[in-house]
């Protein structure tokens, strides 16, 4: 049976309907595309930001999930760095070599070590990611300041030292410029866990706290005998928590302790 022909209105509303599901299937297409591009560029912007600021902020002091330290990198390591760890078990501090880090940029280590305790059963948590200079340095400030200042004013030896930031792909705040804790040359001590059970906060202490003001008065000023850079509460608002030590090398043997 022959077909019967299209009304001229019938096959206008088809042509419409036609032209109407082009138009639907192109929108789709370029939102899809716009989507895929746009998921692309934030990807990118996040990877980019993760190298510079952690995502977690809290988590930035645990130590990087890196490997022990090779016996092939522990044979070709440099006499200076054989020398650092040599003095970190004569100082009785408990440590462990790890693999070399690089992050790219100023975001290295290659010598790095896990600072996890010191003498007087001291422990630091979490342990810390830095360079053996940094580690000989922030030992032998708790061997020599911390602790008997502790002992002098508490009667109690320190239990625990509590960090919030060793190494860190990072720059100075507000800045270009490469953070120490990007090279390992930075440790933020929060707080001091003491034997007897006192806990001492860094941070701007109350009138009448004089015990814990004085100690951390006194070891903060000590500290300038041992970093080229000191600083914590009082300084700014990024300090007014904690107390930040570096060993930067600057001209002159310029330090700054603020």
């Amino acid at each position: 049976m022959p077909s019967r022909p299209l009304s001229r209105s019938r096959a206008s509303t088809i042509a419409r309907r036609a032209t109407l599901l082009t138009a639907a299937l192109a929108l789709l297409g370029l939102s899809a595309c716009g989507n895929r591009s746009e998921t692309s560029r934030s990807s990118t912007r996040t990877t980019g930001l993760q190298r510079l600021v952690p995502s977690n902020p809290m988590m930035v002091g645990y130590p990087r999930m890196s490997l022990p330290m090779s016996s092939a990198g522990a044979a070709t390591m440099p006499a200076e760095e054989v020398a650092c760890r040599r003095a970190l078990k004569r100082m009785g501090v408990a440590y462990q070599d790890l693999q070399p880090i690089n992050d790219g940029g100023s975001c290295r280590i290659d010598y790095p070590v896990k600072l996890m305790g010191f003498s007087g059963n001291i422990e630091m948590k979490p342990a810390a990611t830095l360079t053996c200079d940094m580690a000989l340095a922030f030992a032998t400030w708790t061997k020599d300041e911390l602790a008997p200042n502790a002992r002098s004013r508490y009667w109690s030896g320190v239990k625990t030292i509590h960090q919030g930031s060793s190494y860190s792909c990072r720059r100075i705040a507000g800045t270009t410029v490469a953070s120490e804790h990007s090279k390992g040359n930075a440790l933020d001590v929060m707080r001091i866990e003491l034997k007897n059970g006192r806990d001492i906060k860094v941070q701007k202490q109350g009138l009448f706290a004089f015990r814990a003001r004085g100690l951390l008065n006194t070891v903060r000023a000590d500290g300038c005998s041992y970093f080229t850079t000191v600083l914590g509460p009082g300084y700014n608002a990024d300090h007014a928590d904690h107390f930040h030590f570096d060993i930067k090398e600057r001209r002159n043997g310029y330090r700054a302790c603020r």
